[in-house]
């Protein structure tokens, strides 16, 4: 099971992103536009339906060493559903007033969840199972990292984080919380 973390800044500027890959066990999921439609009319643009569907023609290798093909790994589609879903966010930050703003869009099975600073910034995740309790968690950490960042006179606001001790706090926090 992956995740995808996106830290934009107010002006929706991409800082930091971070892709982790859980060793939970991951369920199977058929891809329902990829399985229902004709082989014929999917021959010339195959490529394409299959990421927007949420498969991958990636592959990947698991901790036990077996292969899991799918997940909806490629990076463009990420990005994609990660840019769509701001506009859903920022129509949640306008009605609520919490800075953990729980699942606000769902693509296939990527679900996108948000935290927004009192800075406004935005963490974005995409994930695909439930687990609210833990994504909380790690946006709170993950808020508290990037506040003793900025903290750092090195680093200047709105420009991309390339602390290791910060993307290696990150990675800690994916681990225990994701």
């Amino acid at each position: 099971m992956s995740h995808h973390l996106f830290l934009l800044s107010p002006s929706d500027t991409p800082l930091y992103s971070l892709t982790h890959h859980s060793t939970k066990p991951v369920p199977s999921v058929t891809s329902p536009l990829a399985s229902n439609l004709p082989t014929w009319s999917t021959s010339a643009f195959a490529g394409t339906l299959t990421a927007l569907s949420g498969a991958s023609s990636a592959t990947q290798h698991t901790s036990g060493g077996a292969v899991r093909v799918g997940g909806g790994q490629d990076r463009h589609v990420i990005q994609m559903i990660a840019n769509a879903g701001l506009d859903v966010i920022e129509d949640v930050m306008r009605r609520e007033n919490t800075m953990y703003l729980k699942s606000v869009d769902k693509f296939n099975e990527w679900t996108v969840s948000a935290f927004i600073t009192p800075g406004n910034m935005k963490f974005v995740l995409l994930h695909e199972a439930k687990n609210d309790e833990g994504i909380r968690q790690f946006f709170m950490e993950v808020w508290e990292v990037y506040v003793k960042t900025m903290l750092n006179p090195f680093q200047t606001a709105h420009t991309a984080i390339r602390s290791s001790v910060f993307d290696n706090r990150v990675r800690a926090s994916a681990r225990k919380y994701l």
